[in-house]
């Protein structure tokens, strides 16, 4: 196992899970916190530049932001194994703990936002214990075949086998739907009960079928590996394979993307192969533009003059998890039926004003914050219970 011998932070992590969390900010403004909707009446040059900025946002972010934060979830988990060994622990069963912590930060997000993904690493972050002490040939092996999508290479085999096969029953739509009930009408209590009931079930039906339930684990992976290899540290050989990576995920993305237009601009059919082939395609590009942007992101902050610039996001992302959290309650707030009930006057241009907005007000209270403190205020607390009864 190729070990790394970490500092106590390294700043282009930080800088880059920063970046990832202001996409998500900016997404979620987007979609009004998961309630779509889209006001009628507005000029035609302000319609044709919402849809410009929905269709810009969605293809640079979607799908990515959270790949970041997945691929930087494995990167941390390593850092804090590391830190373990080095005094002789086990840090397994602790990250276990703190998996199940995170499930409970998960669901307090869940109360505000239905689709939190708190809940879905602390779940799906067991999948690191098994493999922690495996070598990282065997790591990547099988991080490559969850990232693959293996239940859908074997669902749309078995299709194609049987042609014409209907498509399952079990859809997220209906969950969805039920949103229209509490979103926009109900009380701030109405929306805590639907979003931890009707919107959870909703979520983890749309996981699924997603493929994220299969690509979050493999990118967890990925993550510890780049850890293990050092691919963050500053070097000449991490220059070289970070431009590596940049290369070959563009020339991966290009036909991946075309494929996915094509394949979504003339399939008409709710037949399982192509549905699974869809899908399959889809997380393919997401994960090839993903790299694209870790990589590109990697190489300007560390070798070129924009790491001023980029060094800025390192706040944001310092305190991830409470711009996160803290996010999706302002969200609901000014989104909401209960609240300021902004999801009838604001389209795409509007909504993104609002979230840059957010992003500036967030920056300048982490700046704030980390003056006197060295976590923010809920990984402080994350930090605290995970150490309980024991000694660092």
């Amino acid at each position: 196992m190729t070990s790394s011998t970490p500092s106590d932070r390294i700043q282009v992590v930080d800088a880059l899970r920063g970046f990832a969390i202001v996409a998500i900010l900016l997404l979620h403004n987007l979609e009004h916190f998961d309630f779509w909707y889209f006001p009628q009446g507005f000029p035609a040059w302000l319609v044709g530049l919402d849809k410009g900025i929905w269709n810009t946002m969605f293809f640079l972010f979607s799908g990515k932001a959270y790949g970041i934060f997945a691929l930087l979830f494995g990167f941390t988990f390593y850092i804090q194994q590391y830190r373990q060994n080095l005094i002789g622990k086990d840090f397994r069963g602790r990250f276990a703990w703190r998996l199940i912590l995170l499930l409970g930060f998960g669901t307090l997000n869940s109360c505000f936002y239905q689709g939190d993904i708190l809940t879905i690493y602390a779940i799906l972050g067991f999948t690191l214990i098994p493999v922690a002490k495996l070598n990282n040939k065997t790591v990547l092996i099988i991080a490559i075949i969850l990232l693959l999508q293996p239940f859908e290479i074997v669902k749309f085999i078995l299709a194609l086998l049987q042609p014409g096969q209907a498509l399952p029953a079990l859809s997220p739509d209906p969950y969805f739907a039920k949103m229209a009930d509490y979103i926009p009408n109900g009380s701030l209590l109405d929306v805590i009960k639907g979003n931890l009931t009707n919107g959870k079930i909703g979520v983890s039906i749309w996981t699924w079928q997603s493929g994220r339930v299969f690509q979050t684990p493999g990118l967890f992976m990925v993550g510890m590996l780049l850890g293990r290899t050092r691919k963050f540290i500053k070097s000449n050989e991490t220059k070289q394979f970070w431009k590596k990576i940049l290369l070959f995920a563009t020339i991966a993305f290009i036909p991946l993307y075309l494929l996915k237009i094509s394949v979504n601009e003339t399939v008409v059919t709710d037949a399982v192969q192509f549905t699974s082939l869809a899908l399959m395609i889809k997380s393919w590009s997401d994960l090839a533009f993903m790299t694209i942007l870790v990589s590109g992101f990697v190489l300007l902050y560390q070798y070129t003059e924009l790491h001023d610039l980029l060094e800025k996001f390192s706040v944001l992302g310092k305190m991830s998890m409470s711009n996160y959290i803290i996010q999706s309650m302002l969200g609901a707030i000014i989104y909401y039926g209960f609240g300021m009930g902004a999801y009838l006057y604001t389209g795409a241009s509007f909504s993104l004003l609002i979230g840059i907005l957010l992003m500036i007000t967030q920056w300048i209270l982490c700046k704030y914050w980390l003056k006197d403190h060295r976590y923010g205020p809920f990984e402080g607390i994350w930090h605290d219970l995970t150490w309980i009864g024991s000694r660092k």
